[in-house]
């Protein structure tokens, strides 16, 4: 498992305001939101940890608030400290690897994320950097001194991803020096450390300015024309025979009857898998999931909808919606409705913008006795989903 560690610990106020940068409002979210979201959202992400000052903790609720993450852990004066006290605290879940991510960089994007976990199959070390392109000059009481070159030279950005015990042992064997980033740590530590290409909106919100500057990237992401936004539709159909119980939006639900079908023959989840599928042209689940294949007899159809969300994910795709309507007589879905819900929210978490469940909506309707439907023959479900990709 990979987890993101975010670094929040913080006093910055030079952005402005009477709050450490980080819980400032950008786009009408946290700085801190946008930077444990990008974490939370991605598909390789296991979990999302803050460090935080211990003086935080109520601003850190309201920052974060919507966000399914680790309980946060508190830092210390300087940011090698906060990270090292954050990887101890880690230590109960033991990770494989650890993404070290400053929480004042919010517009961190998935792409860097993949090149830095990937980098890690080759070196215990990865960082994202950009390399120079501008001349620079050494200068002392206002005069240039120097001109250094600028050959093989790159400016570290995070995420800086490690071999989660390597870099821990670094930094415990290291604890009371002050160094600028955990890369360097880990180079004193005698730890390899892979460069990986950047980007220069992953800047680092030090100033009012900055923050001005993210704040303007963030609404042209945003704006039409800075998103593609998709809406597609599925269908699906099982009919009643033998059972006690039904699989319905991810939940079992006690009846008279089952429902049919190769796998599990969860009607709501196929026509949402199908929904989810359109949106990026993926073809259908049949495609994906053929019913003439004996891996699939009785499957449970989660892994359907989330084989879905990873390739929307894959294409950088956010859910921004998710409506089903489920036609049956019978059983009753209104006492079940919430936790379908939230079983289909937590199936899709790794895509569901803001982690927010209110963004999956279930209802339920009856065709008044007329139809297969009507007469209990069996549930029928129409799903829509809309994805927001990238421009």
């Amino acid at each position: 498992m990979t987890t993101a560690l975010i670094v929040a610990a913080g006093r910055g106020v030079r952005a402005g305001g009477e709050m450490p940068k980080q819980y400032r409002l950008l786009a009408g979210r946290s700085v801190l939101y946008h930077s444990a979201q990008a974490f939370r959202a991605h598909p390789a992400i296991g979990a999302v940890c803050v460090v935080i000052h211990p003086d935080d903790r109520a601003l850190y609720e309201a920052a974060i608030d919507g966000l399914a993450l680790l309980p946060p852990v508190h830092g210390g004066s300087e940011r090698q400290d906060s990270v090292r006290l954050g990887l101890e605290g880690l230590a109960r879940h033991n990770p494989a690897r650890v993404l070290i991510h400053d929480a004042a960089r919010p517009l961190v994007s998935r792409e860097v994320i993949d090149r830095t976990i990937e980098a890690l199959n080759r070196a215990p070390g990865a960082i994202a950097a950009v390399p120079v392109a501008d001349t620079l000059k050494r200068g002392a009481a206002g005069r240039i001194t120097a001109t250094v070159p600028r050959a093989e030279l790159w400016r570290a950005q995070t995420p800086q991803g490690f071999d989660y015990a390597a870099i821990r042992a670094a930094h415990q064997a290291l604890a009371g020096e002050r160094m600028t980033d955990d890369a360097a740590v880990a180079e004193r530590h005698g730890l390899a450390v892979e460069l990986v290409t950047g980007d220069e909106d992953n800047f680092k919100i030090t100033t009012a300015d900055d923050l001005a500057r993210a704040e303007r990237l963030m609404r042209a992401r945003d704006a039409p024309g800075g998103w593609d936004v998709r809406t597609a539709t599925g269908f699906d159909v099982h009919r009643f025979g033998p059972g006690e119980r039904v699989m319905l939006g991810g939940i079992a639900i006690a009846h008279d009857q089952a429902l049919i079908g190769h796998s599990d023959a969860d009607v709501a989840l196929h026509a949402l898998t199908d929904a989810l599928l359109g949106t990026i042209g993926a073809g259908d689940i049949g495609q994906h999931f053929p019913p003439t294949d004996a891996r699939w007899r009785g499957a449970d159809s989660a892994q359907f909808l989330e084989h879905a969300a990873q390739l929307v994910a894959a294409r950088g795709g956010v859910l921004v919606h998710a409506d089903l309507t489920i036609i049956c007589e019978r059983p009753k879905i209104a006492p079940h409705r919430q936790r379908m819900v939230e079983r289909i929210a937590g199936l899709l978490a790794p895509i569901l913008a803001d982690s927010d469940a209110s963004r999956v909506s279930v209802k339920a309707t009856t065709t008044e006795g007329l139809g297969f439907t009507g007469r209990r023959e069996g549930i029928a479900v129409q799903a829509a989903a809309t994805v927001r990709l990238p421009g």
